[in-house]
């Protein structure tokens, strides 16, 4: 009999791509989003199983559990926005916390033991000026940051209690195509495409250039994650980085060098933020170490495929 694989948050930036790596693998792919999502680029629905469902509806999730019995969940749903969390507190902690453990409820309530890779952030980390290695002290500084950490704690408790093979990352900043604009690489290559097309005066508006993260593109963020789901230790933590802060200036001129057109840059004092933590970033030693995973992508094609994307997406709206 085929395994199943349940991909909860399937419509979404990571999910989505996580969907084209899995293609091929021999596992029948059932792929879950909330019933407001549309289907991610490319995908109208009728190439795979496609379930709508509300996490936060413990029964539906209970139902679908035991109708797929899958071999492995790849849990990608979840509120994603650090900054939004402050306004959707309540949304972030009840999605990322309370629809992880209705997923998890389940599982354990229907016997099954699937292997269950729960994406977590290094947002739960305190801030440091350092590589930032799994043992070091948690400090989440936002409600996006906390719900995470709550996250990553009701797996750890499913695998000491309930025996249930949960696999737990800290993901660092990941971009690409597909990214929701609301994001700064994202945010700035749209507004490339959309200069390039004339909707857009030729000027980019910043706040703070200076502030450096570390990118990891989806594409090998999501390769740790099936390597993880596959081979991981349950209850184990691993970062998924790249391992190189970007000032996010860098990532600006990265762009900038696709463009068609020129484009200015200016500094809006208005959105700077002093708060903003100058560097984070991630080391991936014990994934590299233990499962042999390691970034391939270079940035530049990340930010390039990133403006091809959102040419054509700024297109298809002008369409």
């Amino acid at each position: 009999m085929t395994d199943t694989i349940v991909v909860t948050g399937a419509a979404g930036f990571a999910g989505s791509h996580l969907l084209d790596l899995l293609e091929g693998c021999g596992a029948r792919v059932v792929a879950w989003k909330r019933p407001d999502d549309r289907y991610p680029a490319g995908r109208d629905g009728s190439e795979l199983p496609w379930t709508s469902l509300d996490l936060l509806d413990r029964a539906a999730v209970a139902a679908e559990v035991a109708r797929a019995r899958p071999a492995v969940v790849y849990h990608m749903a979840g509120a994603a926005h650090v900054g939004r969390s402050w306004d959707r507190t309540r949304e972030t902690l009840e999605v990322n916390v309370l629809g992880t453990w209705h997923l998890i409820a389940a599982v354990r309530d229907a016997g099954l033991a699937p292997r269950v890779l729960v994406p977590g952030s290094a947002m739960v980390y305190r801030p440091a000026g350092r590589p930032l290695v799994e043992d070091d002290p948690v400090g989440p500084e936002s409600p996006y940051g906390l719900s995470k950490l709550a996250q990553e704690r009701l797996g750890v408790r499913a695998v000491a209690e309930s025996g249930v093979p949960v696999l737990l990352t800290r993901s660092f900043n990941h971009i690409g195509p597909r990214q929701d604009p609301s994001f700064f690489a994202a945010s700035f290559a749209r507004q490339v495409a959309r200069i390039e097309a004339g909707l857009q005066d030729p000027v980019i508006v910043v706040g703070n250039l200076d502030a450096r993260r570390d990118l990891t593109d989806v594409r090998d963020a999501v390769r740790a994650y099936r390597v993880i789901a596959e081979r991981g230790t349950p209850g184990r933590i691993y970062n998924v980085s790249s391992g190189r802060a970007f000032a996010i200036g860098d990532v600006l001129e990265g762009l900038l060098a696709h463009a068609r057109v020129p484009i200015a840059v200016r500094v809006d004092p208005a959105l700077l933020r002093p708060s903003d933590t100058p560097t984070v970033i991630g080391d991936h030693a014990r994934l590299t170490g233990e499962l042999g995973w390691r970034p391939e992508i270079p940035i530049d094609r990340t930010l390039g495929d990133l403006v091809a994307f959102w040419r054509g997406a700024v297109a298809t709206a002008a369409a």
